[in-house]
């Protein structure tokens, strides 16, 4: 098979030729159809997560076909459609996978930075980290919703918002254009807040109900004509944009961060204190919770907009992505 390898922190990408893997026990082989090209990728390129052992696959937006099961595995047969996510498999053992919350797991896997990931033509990984994929959904399109998708999908979904609550998403970007339309799908007031006035129109076509141009208008304040947020949903990893909204919330409003900024963020902790409100963080979700994104993208018809490259451009794809020129998700095709 071919596979794109990171044969050090630095290193570019080289397209080799590589023996297919064997599943173990409790692993599956994925034949991929697509791998979504994510940010935290540079992860792995950078040499900036501990631990990475070289040299490495990258990609945890994984869009395939089940090739080849272990022995152990019942679950999943030949020829099924399935993903990938960043969640890459847990331990079962550990107090938090005792409770449920296989993300937090203390020994959890990553995909492509525990073991190699999607930039290949097939990766195998363990069998409870895969999700059904619909046969809606065309690979391309389901491989972002790995990583993007479950991420902003699940973290509304766990705020305290209910139908025709108003709710923002702040930043139209590679998370916030998927955020647009499952804050539109789920019936919320949704508001698009962007420093980008250009992106009114696509915002809109989206589903949001208003769109608020940041950069000539005070989002804090247009919120609050709307009656506060119940939630704002950030996905810009900018520390500025994020101290601007938090006195847009309305009582018992969230702030819900899943882009992370570089720098440290202020708060008036005299408006969280005033409205009950409060700033939190969500991380994308398990295997359960990409494939509750996955049914329910298909259902809605909620998709990513997406650049594809084949795995011989893996590079140029990679520094389109990280040079933030995408529009607005960049996906292989083994």
């Amino acid at each position: 098979m071919r596979a794109a390898v990171v044969s050090e922190p630095g290193a570019d990408f080289e397209v080799v030729e590589r023996d297919v893997p064997d599943p173990g026990a409790d692993e599956v082989r994925v034949a991929v159809d697509a791998c979504g090209i994510c940010y935290s990728d540079s992860y792995v390129k950078e040499g900036t997560y501990p631990g990475i052992d070289y040299p490495r696959v990258p990609g945890h937006e994984i869009a395939g076909r089940v090739d080849s099961v272990g022995e152990n595995v019942t679950a999943w047969s030949e020829g099924e459609r399935v993903g990938v996510g960043w969640h890459g498999g847990h331990c079962f053992t550990c107090d938090p996978c005792r409770r449920g919350e296989f993300l937090q797991c203390r020994e959890g896997q990553v995909t492509g930075i525990s073991f190699d990931g999607g930039y290949a033509e097939y990766a195998t990984v363990p069998a409870e980290a895969l999700a059904r994929v619909p046969e809606r959904l065309a690979a391309v399109d389901a491989a972002p919703l790995l990583c993007a998708g479950v991420t902003t999908f699940n973290a509304l979904r766990n705020t305290g918002a209910g139908p025709g609550d108003v709710v923002a998403v702040q930043g139209i970007g590679g998370l916030g254009h998927l955020g647009v339309q499952y804050a539109h799908a789920a019936g919320f007031e949704t508001v698009a807040l962007s420093h980008s006035p250009d992106k009114r129109d696509l915002a809109l076509e989206l589903g949001a109900d208003h769109f608020v141009d940041t950069a000539a208008t005070d989002p804090a304040e247009a919120l609050q004509e709307l009656g506060g947020a119940r939630v704002v949903l950030g996905t810009a990893p900018s520390a500025d944009a994020v101290e601007s909204v938090v006195g847009g919330l309305g009582i018992d409003g969230e702030l819900v961060l899943v882009g992370i900024p570089h720098d440290d963020v202020g708060v008036d902790v005299q408006q969280l204190v005033t409205n009950r409100s409060a700033v939190e963080g969500w991380a994308s979700g398990h295997a359960r919770d990409s494939q509750d994104t996955l049914e329910f993208s298909a259902l809605r018809d909620v998709t990513p907009e997406v650049e594809t490259y084949p795995l011989a451009d893996a590079e140029e794809a990679y520094e389109r992505m990280l040079a933030n020129e995408a529009r607005f998700r960049v996906v292989l095709e083994p």
